[in-house]
């Protein structure tokens, strides 16, 4: 059985709960783990994850936050650092985007009437369906008293939506007076110096608040006439231009170098041999370690040797799927004209993160209600009478050859359909491991989406399985995004809204699952089976092959030989590692983790995104708590795997050198318990993190 802790961070915050129609549960083992979720870090642990490793390449691309274009002359903003990743902002101006222009201020003289000078005033004027001003700077004569001319610079407002804007200057300042009338008289020149000294130091010490304020805010201004000879020069046109721009910031987080030194073998050996002697891991240990740089081994005790490697399947899976489907690759669920007057068929296409509504387990999946809606809208009203579910794209079995007995009860797994909502959950607020699964997640699914088309509850009762008329019955169900977008690109034609009845395999409506590197790292952070074989199926769907355990496992041992790994190390039943018949050396999994880290292929570099970190995230949330782990927190990003009896971890961590080491631990004769044999494995990488090993 699986024990692998599970701290799911991907629970939206869910509407009003409302009615729930549970659908023939599986019984629910009464052990089952029931983990509180997670998320936490312990107190005194460290708050920043480490870079992800990128020796050569750049760091890839993650999702930006939309946000408002960068003032003129002015450096991006910082996006925050995501969790573990470097952050490097992208250069101003970068290629396809365009943002508004700078509105500048323009300076209109106009003479004083009794006396040697003008006061400034700057006021707003909004162009035509815009939402900001442009400031209009304007000379008006001082006060009738004889004061000198002050320069004050109202709040920006936009007439339009009532918002202001900046205030250039302190804001006890004067307002500005009215402009003045339309034909002003002929400039005059300013007096020449004399008893009115104070009063023009004082005009040119406000001007330079004005120049200087407005430098600030990234305007110009433009002098002519006798604003010139305040501000000083008698050029007409001259300009303040504002400061030049900071130049870009430098990462957040940085990568990781090439120039750090090397653990050396023999010191390796020196720190790591009496941690991997441990008594408590039993007689078959194997390990490697490996420099990510130069692919040197530096460490090996049977590195070659294919052991069972529970959960650290997960890596191969991982690899495997982002480089036969690519990291856009979004899969489809659909809804057909059915052949049957009044039916519509739910067609599979083996998204396991598909929602009922707003309430899913897994952010920004597809859902039945939205996909209920199109379905409306396309039949012009015309209501279905009888909703038909078509799961056949994963032929059976269901469950995976090698799986322990009390898998089908224990909510570790459940049964692999190509049609199922919130991965089989029967409540998907349920994400910890040992959540109870429905036993038949695709009627289930088809009866969520009768209720959501507003059948009566004869016919939500009624749906059985089926298969989509032959048109419709082809597996196209996934997209690639469109670049640029997080939209995807249908693969099939559907019917034009409100035309009624559809003729027989007509597309009523889809539905898409997130981008497959979302989908890896759902996989990777929780450890969570049922995606880990929804995404094994499309490896072999991509490979033409048949989407059951055998044709998964097939197609990955031939996507291991096609990334130029040693696929010889490898003899796989499934992609989650539930099955005791798995075999993986250690060698094997330090080699994904080594070209997914080096940039030769940036499609693998999502693996990261997923992968835990130790004391701050997924499966590593709880680990390295002693004081002989400390030093892995915060700088070792894992795969933990967990069945009874087997206990592995491999990943990648950072020397206190700085040096990016990958490594792998397989122990699959372990004689004790959870309790007493992870703080080895715990210790070992922390080893790796905190010595120098003769470097």
């Amino acid at each position: 059985m699986e024990s692998e802790d599970s701290h799911s961070g991907w629970v939206n915050e869910p509407p009003p709960a409302g009615p729930s129609w549970p659908e023939q549960p599986l019984p629910h083992h009464p052990q089952a783990a029931q983990v509180p979720p997670g998320g936490r870090s312990a107190p005194g642990r460290a708050s920043v994850p480490p870079p992800v490793p990128n020796q050569t390449g750049p760091a890839p691309a993650g999702p930006q936050r939309p946000g408002p274009p960068p003032a003129a002359g002015s450096a991006r903003p910082v996006q925050p650092a995501s969790q573990g990743r470097a952050v490097v902002p992208p250069a101003a101006g970068a290629a396809g985007t365009t943002y508004p222009s700078a509105q500048y201020p323009t300076v209109t003289p106009t003479p004083p009437t009794n006396s040697g000078s003008g006061r400034a005033t700057v006021q707003s004027t909004a162009p035509p369906n815009s939402g900001s001003g442009r400031a209009t700077v304007q000379s008006v004569p001082p006060s009738e008293n004889g004061g000198s001319g002050r320069a004050s610079v109202p709040s920006m407002r936009s007439p339009e939506d009532g918002k202001s804007g900046r205030t250039a200057v302190p804001p006890n300042l004067p307002a500005p007076p009215a402009p003045p009338a339309a034909n002003p008289p002929d400039p005059v020149t300013p007096p020449p110096a004399g008893p009115a000294r104070r009063r023009t130091g004082l005009l040119v010490g406000l001007t330079a608040v004005v120049a200087v304020a407005l430098a600030a805010a990234g305007v110009v201004v433009v002098k002519p006439g006798p604003v010139a000879g305040w501000m000083g020069g008698a050029e007409p046109t001259p300009t303040i231009a504002a400061d030049p721009p900071e130049p870009p910031p430098g990462a957040v987080l940085a990568a990781v170098g090439n120039g750090a030194p090397t653990p050396t073998p023999d010191g390796l050996r020196t720190v790591l041999d009496p941690l991997v002697g441990a008594d408590v891991l039993g007689p078959s240990v194997h390990v490697a370690v490996l420099d990510v740089a130069t692919r040197e081994l530096l460490y090996g005790q049977g590195p070659e040797t294919p052991t069972v490697p529970a959960s650290t399947t997960k890596l191969i899976t991982a690899a495997t799927v982002l480089s036969a489907r690519g990291p856009a690759y979004r899969i489809a669920t659909r809804v057909v004209a059915g052949t049957a007057p009044g039916e519509v068929v739910l067609v599979g296409g083996g998204d396991p993160t598909l929602a009922i509504n707003a309430t899913g387990i897994y952010p920004g999946a597809g859902r039945l209600d939205q996909l209920a809606a199109q379905v409306k809208q396309a039949l012009g009203g015309v209501a279905p009478t009888k909703v038909t579910v078509d799961s056949s794209l994963f032929p059976k079995p269901v469950y995976g050859p090698g799986w322990d007995a009390d898998i089908p009860t224990g909510g570790f797994a459940g049964p692999i359909t190509a049609l199922m909502t919130d991965g089989g959950r029967v409540d998907p607020k349920d994400n910890v491991k040992g959540a109870e699964r429905y036993a038949n997640p695709d009627i289930a699914a088809g009866r969520a989406l009768a209720r959501a088309l507003g059948l009566p509850t004869a016919a939500v009762n009624a749906v059985a399985r089926g298969t989509a008329p032959p048109d419709a019955a082809a597996p196209p169900a996934g997209s690639e995004a469109t670049p640029g977008t997080d939209q995807a690109t249908p693969g099939t034609d559907q019917a034009s809204p409100g035309t009624g009845p559809a003729g027989p395999g007509t597309e009523l409506g889809r539905v898409e699952s997130p981008p497959m590197g979302r989908l890896v790292e759902f996989m990777l952070a929780d450890s969570d089976n049922v995606v880990a074989e929804a995404l094994a199926r499309q490896v072999a769907l991509a490979r033409n092959q048949p989407a059951s355990f055998d044709g998964a496992a097939a197609a990955m041992d031939a996507v291991v030989a096609e990334l130029k790994l040693p696929a010889d190390q490898s003899t796989l039943s499934d992609g989650s590692g539930l099955s005791r018949n798995n075999r993986i050396s250690p060698e094997l999994l330090t080699d994904v983790l080594a070209l997914a880290a080096d940039g030769t292929r940036p499609e693998l570099a999502g693996i990261f995104a997923g992968l835990p970190v130790a004391g701050w995230s997924g499966t590593l949330t709880e680990r390295f708590e002693g004081q002989d782990a400390g030093a892995a927190i915060g700088v070792v990003r894992a795969k933990t795997g967990t069945l009874t009896g087997v206990h592995a971890i491999a990943g990648v961590v950072t020397t206190a050198q700085g040096r990016l080491l990958a490594f792998s631990v397989l122990a699959d004769q372990v004689p004790v318990g959870l309790e007493q044999a992870q703080p080895p494995l715990d210790r070992i990488a922390a080893a790796l993190a905190s010595c120098g090993c003769g470097s």
